[in-house]
C-alpha cells in the first residue's frame, strides 16, 4: 500500500520503536507490528523540547486533542468526533469513576480509533479493517465514516445485536464469525479484503496514543496522581497507553519523579490470561482456552501486548484480579443504582475488584482510587 509524499507529522515526533526489541521504524509510512519480531510498536516524542505545562491547558477544547504536543499529528489533520475529556465522577470517599461511556460511540474505543484512523488516513490508507469484541468495531465504523474511508469489521456471532446495528448504521461491512475475537481476526486475515489497512489492537501503534490521554486527564482532573487505578483489561491498549503516559508526564514535570498509581488489571474469571500470568510470575501470557464472559470487551484470549501489560503491572507495584460473572453482574447493578452512571459489565468488574482488593488489604483505607467504566451498558441489553 502506498503512502503520501512527505506527510506532515508533529514536530515533536521522534520516532517509532518496538516495545520488545527496540527496532526503529519510519513514522512517515503505514506501520503495523515490528518488522523484526512481530510485536507492538511504541511512538516516541522529543519530550525535552516540549515546554507544555498543566496550566497551559486551561481554555483548550475539552477533547483529547488538548494534548496536541503529545500526539503524532499537527493540528488540523485529525479525524475527530470530539472524543475524550470524559468526566471523573466522585462516587465515595477517595473513590472516582472515570466514565468513558460519554465518548462518541459510547466507549473508550473512540480515543484509540480517533488516532488510528487519523494516522492511517494521513499516511495514505484507502480502507480499514479490524476484528472486535464489540465496541472497537462501532468506533472504527464511525471514525471510518468521518474520514470517508470504507470499513470492514468482524465480530463474534454471539456479540449483542446493538453492536452489529451500530456498525450497519455507519455503513461498515460486517462479518459474523463463530468463536472469539481471535477467530474474528483469523477470519479477516484469511478472508477479508486484501486492500485494507488493519487497525486491530496493538497491530498498529497509534491506538495506544489515543488511549494514553486517559492518564493525562486523570492527572489534570485530580490535580495529582491517584494511588490505585482499576482498569478492565481485554487487549490491554488502555493499560499500556496509560503506563506510557505516566513516563511522559514525569519527563514533562507534570508529576513527581517515580510517582505512579498502582495499576490493577481487572479481568473476567472466564478469560483471564493477564491475571493468570501475573500470579504465576510469568513474563508472557498464554492463550486462554474456551474463553467465556458476558463482558465481551474482556473476552480476549490471546492479547498480543500481554507481556507489556505484565511489565506495567509489575513496574507500578500493581496486581491483577479475575472476577466471577455473578459478582460482576451484581457490581454492575450496584454501581449504576448508587451513582446513576450507565455502567457496562467491564465497569462492573472493576467495581467488584474494588471491594475484593479492599478486603485483601491491597487497597488501603486512605488510598485515592479511580475505577474505569469503559463504556455504556445500553449496548448489552
Amino acid at each position: 500500500m502506498t503512502t503520501r509524499n512527505s506527510p506532515r507529522l508533529s514536530k515533536y515526533l521522534r520516532g517509532v520503536h518496538c516495545f520488545a526489541c527496540g527496532a526503529s521504524h519510519d513514522p512517515r509510512t503505514l506501520l503495523t507490528v515490528c518488522r523484526e519480531c512481530g510485536l507492538p510498536l511504541r511512538v516516541d516524542y522529543d519530550l525535552a523540547s516540549i515546554r507544555l505545562k498543566l496550566s497551559d491547558l486551561a481554555g483548550r477544547p475539552p477533547t483529547l486533542w488538548r494534548y496536541r504536543e503529545l500526539l503524532p499529528l499537527e493540528p488540523g489533520d485529525e479525524t475527530s468526533l470530539a472524543e475524550g475529556f470524559t468526566p471523573l465522577l466522585e462516587v465515595g470517599p477517595n473513590v472516582w469513576v472515570k466514565d468513558e461511556a460519554r465518548n462518541p460511540t459510547g466507549s473508550f474505543k473512540a480515543r484509540g480509533m480517533a488516532l488510528a484512523v487519523s494516522m492511517a488516513r494521513h499516511l495514505g490508507a484507502r480502507a480499514l479493517s479490524a476484528p472486535s469484541a464489540g465496541n472497537a468495531a462501532g468506533a472504527l465504523a464511525a471514525y471510518g465514516a468521518r474520514a470517508g474511508l470504507p470499513v470492514t469489521v468482524a465480530m463474534p456471532q454471539d456479540t449483542p445485536p446493538a453492536f452489529f446495528s451500530e456498525c450497519d448504521l455507519y455503513g461498515a461491512t460486517v462479518q459474523r464469525v463463530a468463536g472469539t475475537i481471535a477467530d474474528a481476526g483469523k477470519f479477516l486475515r484469511e478472508h477479508g479484503p486484501k486492500d485494507t489497512f488493519d487497525v486491530s489492537t496493538l497491530r498498529e501503534p497509534y491506538r495506544i496514543e489515543g488511549k494514553k490521554t486517559m492518564a493525562y486527564e486523570l492527572v489534570e482532573q485530580l490535580g495529582g496522581v491517584a494511588d490505585v487505578v482499576l482498569y478492565p483489561t481485554g487487549g490491554g491498549t488502555g493499560l499500556v497507553g496509560m503506563w506510557k503516559a505516566f513516563d511522559e508526564m514525569e519527563a514533562l514535570g507534570w508529576i513527581p519523579r517515580g510517582r505512579r498509581p498502582r495499576f490493577v488489571s481487572v479481568q473476567a474469571a472466564g478469560c483471564a490470561p493477564v491475571a493468570k500470568a501475573f500470579h504465576a510470575g510469568a513474563e508472557r501470557t498464554e492463550p486462554w482456552a474456551n474463553a467465556q464472559t458476558r463482558a465481551y470487551g474482556l473476552r480476549v484470549p490471546a492479547p498480543l501486548g500481554g507481556f507489556i501489560c505484565l511489565r506495567a503491572l509489575r513496574e507500578t507495584h500493581g496486581t491483577a484480579i479475575a472476577i466471577e460473572e455473578q459478582e460482576m453482574q451484581a457490581a454492575t447493578a450496584d454501581l449504576a443504582a448508587r451513582t446513576g452512571i450507565d455502567v457496562c459489565p467491564e465497569g462492573g468488574a472493576a467495581w467488584a475488584a474494588l471491594s475484593q482488593l479492599r478486603e485483601s488489604g491491597f487497597i488501603r483505607p486512605n488510598d485515592q482510587v479511580v475505577v474505569f467504566n469503559t463504556g455504556t451498558g445500553l449496548k448489552y441489553r
